[in-house]
């Protein structure tokens, strides 16, 4: 698996004991290196006409000039350093790197852009929930843009333990750009219910699964077989980018969910197989993860996933009657 990274990404330097650190990238690599088949490149930075067509003009302007002048805490959570802009256009060019390769003609890779600052809560004019550019919606408009791809829909599945408010929003009134979500009910930035379906061109488009704290692994398979796959073969994407947070993860310090490092493999496995049957590209792009064991260990597994390692337990169980209930509300809200 190739997986894009830059060290440019490490100077956003978010201080002392914050959850999204550069530990989570040095993690993640010394994880990688005790596994076969990994390949690093480091992509150009997004540029700014890359992601203005995503953001206000406006509001890149105000974060370089608040970056340049030493930055300081751009709300509570959100931690700009002066480093921070030339990290959030790397983390965004990275996501840029992987949708263009998983779609590149002669045979189509599975690319990881492992980048930070995360991106999926960032919203046109503003950052917030650790995130300044949205790397998944840059990469996504990028290539649907750019006719050269033959990408004219691509989807977004976001599996992060929080709702990407962001992503959901950036696309919300479109039909060129899906956004589908399984996520943590009740928690930060509280959005994502599953009344929230897309309007005027995107009506349909937006797929919300909001899962009670506790989830574990069979309700998340449930949730995605029943609901996510069929609603993405239904909008039948060229590519498949997945906003892959590993916060859902039972030893995760920030969340109530109980998914397991085989959980993961399980959501790439079938995300794999989604992808082949709409002979779309599939692209990772990472997201949140703040257990640095579980972090690297789920990164790890989506690689050797990727690469035909069988995924699943031996045994499946039921889900809950919560996880079943809200997933039979979409199917009829959603006809699918």
């Amino acid at each position: 698996m190739r997986f894009g990274y830059s060290d440019d990404c490490l100077a956003h330097d978010t201080g002392h004991r914050h959850p999204e650190s550069p530990d989570r990238l040095r993690a993640v690599r010394e994880g990688l290196s005790r596994r076969h088949g990994v390949e690093y490149v480091e992509a150009a930075p997004a540029d700014r006409a890359t992601i203005t067509a995503v953001h206000d003009a406006d509001y890149v302007d105000e974060f370089e000039s608040y970056a340049a002048a030493g930055g300081g805490n751009w709300d509570p959570d959100t931690v700009v350093a002066e480093a921070t802009f030339t990290a959030a256009r790397q983390s965004a060019g990275l996501a840029e790197w992987a949708a263009r390769e998983a779609t590149t003609a002669g045979g189509r890779e599975t690319p990881f852009a492992l980048g930070r600052p995360p991106g999926h809560h960032a919203v046109a004019d503003d950052a917030m929930g650790f995130c300044f550019f949205n790397n998944a919606a840059v990469a996504a408009r990028a290539v649907v843009d750019d006719p050269a791809t033959n990408v004219d829909r691509a989807a977004i599945f976001d599996w992060d333990v929080h709702h990407g408010n962001g992503t959901q929003d950036l696309f919300y009134e479109t039909d060129d750009v899906f956004y589908g979500s399984v996520h943590e009910q009740g928690i930060y930035p509280g959005s994502g219910a599953a009344s929230e379906t897309g309007a005027g061109a995107g009506a349909g488009t937006t797929l919300n699964v909001p899962l009670p704290a506790g989830a574990d692994d069979d309700d998340y398979r449930h949730a995605v077989e029943r609901a996510v796959l069929p609603a993405l073969r239904g909008y039948d994407p060229d590519l498949v980018l997945v906003s892959a947070g590993f916060d859902a993860h039972r030893h995760d310090p920030i969340s109530r969910m109980r998914l397991s490092t085989e959980g993961y493999a399980v959501l790439t496995d079938r995300l794999r197989s989604l992808a082949a049957s709409c002979d779309a590209g599939l692209g990772f792009v990472l997201e949140g993860g703040y257990d640095l064991d579980t972090l690297s260990e789920g990164v790890g597994v989506v690689h050797e996933t990727v690469a035909g390692r069988p995924a699943g337990a031996d045994e499946e169980a039921d889900p809950s009657e919560a996880t079943r209930e809200t997933v039979t509300d979409l199917r009829e809200r959603l006809d699918l």
